[in-house]
């Protein structure tokens, strides 16, 4: 008897552990800029959702924001974000004049990330001045179980009149090849948990028959199947599940669409740095 209550006990001890992982909450914050608008207010929490996956996501945004300006921001405590979070009921919450300070203490965050301005994006050493500085704030405002996320952006659309595209030559591939080696190196360097590889993943959405058509101005991405490819990589990433076996599809995303986004992803995920075909 004693030997069956003793197994009962145990039994009812890793079921609950099991239930407590499946229904755990990632709490994810971006440190960014509008690349990170882009990436994550819409589309995560849904592919999250479909996979019975709880997610809080939070978006300290500043347009075109570079590494630097957030030191700036971190040493003078300005509250100069704004401060967009994404609860549990997938309903999203701004709140203008936020610092850093106060939004890092917002939630226990499980993954902070961080990127560069995308006419920076390629540029590792001028993002290696300020990076370090803007890791010790995280640490130091933070617990130490605290995991950072490095967000590879995306290269400019071919025909892109952004000034920033002058840096590379006014060319998509020495762009995406800059940002794709940069980021290599942020990977190798040990600072980070994971590399996002959200530029990867346009790139190779772009061999796809929707072609050069992921941007709305350039640069930002195209609001539908655009912000989907690159909420895929997110998931892909932060849950380690394979987006394609994922049903969610936004209404205004067609069934094609939807499936070259995940493909991209996918292929992103598992070659962060190399381009690879999208063959619909």
């Amino acid at each position: 008897m004693k030997k069956l209550s003793l197994f009962i006990i145990i039994l009812f001890v890793q079921i609950s552990v099991c239930l407590a992982q499946i229904n755990e909450t990632l709490k994810v914050l971006a440190i960014g800029n509008s690349f990170s608008e882009d990436a994550i207010e819409q589309y995560l929490h849904e592919l999250a959702l479909a996979a019975d996956k709880q997610i809080i996501i939070g978006n300290l945004y500043i347009g075109g924001a570079p590494l630097d300006l957030h030191v700036q921001n971190s040493i003078e405590n300005k509250d100069a974000y704004s401060y967009r979070k994404i609860g549990l009921d997938g309903k999203k919450v701004t709140v203008e004049k936020v610092s850093l300070e106060k939004a890092l203490h917002d939630e226990d965050w499980d993954y902070v990330s961080l990127q560069q301005a995308s006419p920076l994006s390629g540029k590792y050493d001028l993002i290696m001045e300020s990076l370090p500085l803007l890791i010790g704030y995280v640490q130091q405002q933070t617990s130490e179980n605290i995991k950072l996320i490095f967000h590879q952006t995306w290269a400019y659309q071919q025909d892109s009149k952004h000034d920033g595209f002058k840096n590379y030559d006014s060319n998509q591939m020495t762009m995406y090849k800059s940002i794709a080696s940069t980021t290599k190196e942020l990977d190798k360097s040990g600072l980070f948990a994971m590399i996002i590889p959200s530029g990867t993943a346009i790139q190779n959405a772009r061999t796809s028959s929707i072609a050069d058509h992921f941007t709305r101005d350039g640069y930002h991405l195209e609001l539908n199947y655009g912000r989907f490819t690159v909420a895929c990589t997110w998931y892909e990433k932060l849950f380690g599940l394979d987006v394609r076996k994922n049903s969610y599809r936004p209404e205004q995303v067609t069934e094609l669409q939807a499936k070259i986004a995940k493909e991209a992803a996918h292929k992103a995920v598992k070659k962060p740095y190399k381009i690879s075909k999208v063959r619909l």
